[in-house]
């Protein structure tokens, strides 16, 4: 359990010359927010499929927040997190305070995500993006992972990530995880377990829109998404941010007339909790 930047480099440099062969150790990095649920579980397998070293983050980091207030908020389970990160066998976790990790209580240097930062879940946190790319690079300089791994929920993150290890020219290969869902088809995540029965039977309903739009994609993608609309209508614990469909390259909305792999967005607030999800589609 490392605290410190100090004590997180040590500890690297350590590892990576540990092997007597001379072969450097490969590092693949997991950043969370803690609070961690089988979703990042299937993170670290993967990371340790990928990396003879595994370093978890959960920091949660108060630039994705509106508010201290808000930050405050965010679920923490550090106890039980800390035996489950045990127990997979991870080799460090990075764990610092807020203090230690932005001493100057915010970034006043910050990576911009440009304007794809403002769409989607930018839309109502236009600072949101830029907040969780500045700490992400700050990980990637601290860590300098090989190996980056996050979860497939998160697509709009992992594209901007991407672009930012490619414009920034980290040499880190990422790796992104299918998402984990319930039975019921909601991806799991900490606000699931908030829902009480009705709510969460609503939720429900946004991963089955999800796969109305793909049952449609064939008849384009106005039908697409109309289709999905259709799944929810009448319910009104939902309320519906977004729901879109975007080209993959380009994380924009498809242009008409689009046909091949797209994918498929939705965000939306049951219960004061909100929810993202999204699924490959293919529009002929």
């Amino acid at each position: 359990m490392i605290r410190t930047l100090d004590d997180l480099r040590a500890r690297l440099s350590d590892v990576r010359s540990a092997d007597p062969s001379g072969r450097a150790a490969r590092v693949a990095l997991v950043s969370t927010l803690g609070a961690l649920h089988e979703g990042h579980v299937d993170l670290i397998r993967e990371a340790r499929r990928h990396a003879d070293v595994v370093v978890v983050s959960t920091f949660v980091n108060p630039l994705r927040f509106r508010t201290a207030e808000e930050t405050a908020a965010y679920p923490r389970s550090p106890e039980a997190d800390a035996d489950l990160l045990a127990d997979l066998g991870v080799d460090l976790v990075f764990a610092p305070t807020a203090a230690e990790f932005l001493p100057a209580g915010t970034a006043t240097m910050r990576v911009a995500a440009g304007d794809l930062g403002f769409r989607y879940e930018g839309r109502s946190r236009p600072f949101y993006f830029d907040g969780v790319l500045t700490v992400e690079a700050k990980l990637f300089h601290l860590v300098r992972p090989d190996v980056a791994v996050y979860g497939e929920r998160d697509l709009q993150r992992v594209f901007l990530v991407r672009r930012m290890i490619r414009d920034l020219d980290f040499s880190i290969e990422t790796v992104v995880v299918p998402t984990v869902r319930a039975e019921d088809g909601l991806p799991i995540s900490s606000r699931v377990a908030l829902l009480d029965d009705a709510d969460r039977r609503a939720a429900a309903k946004l991963p089955r829109a999800l796969e109305a739009a793909a049952s449609n994609a064939d008849l384009g993608v106005d039908a697409c998404i109309a289709a999905a609309q259709s799944s929810l209508m009448g319910e009104q614990r939902i309320a519906l941010e977004y729901l879109t469909v975007v080209d993959p390259a380009t994380f924009l909305p498809v242009e008409e007339g689009h046909r091949g792999r797209a994918l498929a967005l939705i965000a939306a607030t049951v219960g004061g909790h909100r929810f993202i999800d999204n699924a490959e589609i293919s529009l002929r």
